[in-house]
């Protein structure tokens, strides 16, 4: 059985699955809400885990999806920092992520739900992932498909490339995580200097807090400080783990092409990945719905663009983009006012979807 590190009380009485990917790595989804509802996969972002779609100290998306009728998924992937894998693991990159954790996670709730709608909501990283699984065709029959900040069209600003440029060369050989809990490093470390350095940004006192809104060293603020409730901002050290830097050179390859392309390129294993998700595009079988804060840093305008691209080059996708005024990242799900702000759009999306396939019409345009 996959081994969880503590979490939200509610989720304890939670059903949890655990299961094993086809490269052997040990995964976990947690099952909430109506038994014959509607499924909602939840994907997290990297150095998180599903604990930001179930935080106790505020009305959740899982709540909001529960009163709407609707079963929430919570996945923990390989990057989650629930599991001991994410510090511990063999190195990987999104390739692992989208050929081998998000399948078995569809796999292993189609087994519950029969033909019941599924859809995904992704976040971050978790959405880039997404966007490789769906691109190759390894997610048939998905109801719809909602990716927050970021999907095909990775896209950063020039200061926070630079820092993902060096940090993967001069730390990637000497440093294999980041910890974001400040207090885990201590005054003693040899890398003390380093992380006081990385977490030097910011008007909290909390380095912690520095340290995770600003992006780890990367430049670009995380979420909205004032967003955070004040019980979520003093377990930001509970929330976020350490951050395996293996994925850098990842990112920076699909920052540079502005499009989500596979890295494992001359090895077998990966061959069912296409090698641009941009040009498979058309293999997307479902509608799309692309969140973004207004005052998104990590990504900029990348869902913007992503909407602007996918409507040009592919008219036959049902693609909407809708932009929350004031937000910033990650305070999309974690923030305090999100169920009023945020997740209405969610719901609203699934509803019409559903409402489109009982009357005939097409689902979402």
């Amino acid at each position: 059985m996959t081994e969880l590190l503590p979490t939200a009380p509610e989720l304890d009485a939670a059903e949890v699955i655990s299961f094993r990917t086809a490269d052997g790595v040990d995964l976990a989804l947690r099952r909430v809400g109506p038994a014959d509802g509607p499924a909602v996969l939840l994907v997290h972002g990297h150095g998180v885990s599903s604990e930001m779609f179930a935080l106790p100290e505020i009305r959740n998306v899982t709540d909001v999806l529960a009163d709407a009728g609707y079963q929430s998924w919570l996945l923990d992937w390989r990057g989650s920092c629930r599991l001991p894998y994410n510090e511990s693991g063999l190195p990987y990159t999104l390739d692992d992520v989208a050929l081998y954790d998000l399948p078995t996670a569809v796999a292993q709730i189609r087994e519950r739900i029969g033909d019941r709608p599924l859809f995904v909501v992704a976040h971050c990283i978790g959405a880039l992932a997404l966007a490789l699984s769906t691109t190759a065709g390894l997610l048939p029959g998905l109801a719809g498909v909602v990716a927050q900040g970021v999907f095909l069209t990775p896209k950063v600003s020039t200061s926070a490339r630079v820092r993902v440029l060096l940090g993967s060369e001069l730390l990637g050989s000497r440093v294999s995580h980041i910890e974001s809990d400040f207090r885990k490093v201590g005054l003693w470390s040899r890398r003390t200097l380093l992380y006081a350095a990385l977490s030097r940004k910011g008007d909290c006192p909390d380095p912690t807090c520095r340290m995770v809104h600003h992006g780890w060293g990367m430049g670009a603020k995380l979420f909205e400080h004032d967003h955070l409730d004040a019980r979520t901002h003093d377990r930001l050290a509970e929330l976020f783990g350490a951050i395996p830097l293996s994925v850098l050179p990842h990112l920076r390859q699909m920052e540079l092409a502005h499009a989500v392309v596979r890295w494992n390129v001359d090895d077998e294993r990966y061959r069912a990945l296409p090698e641009n998700a941009l040009d498979h595009a058309d293999r997307i079988d479902c509608p799309v719905l692309l969140l973004s804060g207004s005052r998104n840093e990590a990504w900029l305008d990348s869902n913007k663009l992503c909407y602007e691209v996918l409507s040009a080059r592919n008219p036959g996708i049902d693609v909407r983009y809708t932009e929350i005024p004031s937000y910033g990242h990650l305070d999309t799900f974690i923030g305090r006012g999100a169920a009023l702000d945020v997740f209405g759009h969610l719901v609203d999306f699934f509803d019409e979807i559903q409402l489109g396939w009982r009357s005939g019409r097409p689902a979402v345009r």
